[in-house]
């Protein structure tokens, strides 16, 4: 629901009001002739009590000028609008999964780290897809779901944010791609939809979990899964936070480790791409690649409902002029 003016131009005769009440006051005053007779001590009049015709005519004034800015707003057309939209088509199903081991504590990627960038490139691919079911699994040494199918991307906007690194989760730190790539999988088995994929981000090898990553892969193409796979990390040494020996933290450089070939064959297994990215902007990159990719097929239609109020400015302006007229000819009138 929006407010908005029809005729918002008119809005700009409003500045009437104003040039009205300076010409009234600049012709009050060209009317005012000296006086023909002199008059003795007229000080003595200011002692005179002051009559209430006398103290409450100004408000003539404003109720004409309120009147007249009234209609101009009304004569504005202001509306409220309700929009109403009707949907069409299907989007796609979509499992992210998401590497949460330690080496994504890494400090070659903005923000702060390999993690944090990803959540963030993340959140902004969920606000592209808006008519797409999302779900959400973490893996490190194991694999969770962390929020189910929903279209509530709210719901899946506050789970992603609450995403830790294993170590932080007190879980057990290792990669299980394999893992990783079932229960996403999993998620979508009994999905419906036309076009049913997984985006997996991973900055390592392979190492945890009892299920082989080609192997998961395989399974992923009996259910008409494409995957999508994502290296994330730096190639060479890369500086890690590390705990000293006084219980403080401090940057290790370490070397990066990424097994791109095992992450080439599950993409190419199910039909899908793998992608590398080095740094934030080349996983905003790889994201905003992957949004073209899979395109909705949802067709969107907007109907508008408009409620006109301008009965509500009218017809108290005609009131106030009524009255106006009826004061400025009976209680207020004039005598020449």
């Amino acid at each position: 629901m929006t407010f908005r003016f029809a005729n918002p131009w008119i809005l700009a005769l409003a500045v009437i009001v104003p040039l009205l009440l300076a010409g009234r006051y600049y012709l009050a005053r060209q009317q005012t002739r000296p006086a023909t007779l002199k008059y003795a001590a007229t000080s003595l009049g200011k002692i005179l009590p002051s009559t209430w015709r006398v103290t409450w005519r100004p408000l003539l004034i404003v109720m004409r000028l309120s009147a007249i800015g009234l209609i101009l707003v009304g004569l504005a057309r202001p509306q409220i609008v309700q929009g109403r939209e009707t949907i069409t088509g299907e989007g796609v199903e979509i499992a992210l999964a998401l590497d949460i081991s330690g080496s994504m504590a890494s400090l070659d990627f903005e923000p702060k780290n390999r993690l944090e960038a990803a959540k963030q490139v993340i959140g902004d691919f969920v606000e592209e897809r808006p008519y797409d079911k999302l779900g959400l699994v973490i893996f490190s040494n194991e694999a969770f779901n962390q929020s189910p199918l929903t279209l509530d991307h709210k719901m899946f906007s506050r789970s992603l944010e609450q995403v830790e690194l294993a170590t932080d989760l007190g879980i057990d730190d290792g990669t299980a791609i394999g893992l990783g790539i079932a229960n996403a999988a999993n998620m979508l088995a009994n999905s419906d939809a036309e076009s049913k994929v997984i985006v997996l981000l991973t900055d390592g090898v392979n190492n945890a979990g009892q299920i082989d990553p080609l192997t998961a892969a395989e399974a992923a193409k009996a259910l008409d899964i494409k995957v999508y796979t994502i290296g994330a990390a730096k190639p060479g040494q890369v500086p890690v936070p590390v705990q000293s020996l006084f219980g403080g933290t401090q940057v290790s450089y370490q070397e990066s480790v990424l097994d791109e070939a095992t992450l080439q064959l599950v993409a190419e297994t199910t039909g899908g791409k793998y992608f590398r990215a080095e740094d934030t902007a080349g996983l905003e990159a790889v994201y905003e690649e992957i949004n073209d990719l899979e395109k909705s097929q949802v067709e969107i239609q907007v109907f508008n409902q408009y409620n006109e109020l301008v009965a509500l400015l009218l017809v108290p302006a005609l009131l106030i002029l009524a009255l106006e007229t009826i004061l400025r000819n009976t209680a207020f009138m004039t005598i020449p």
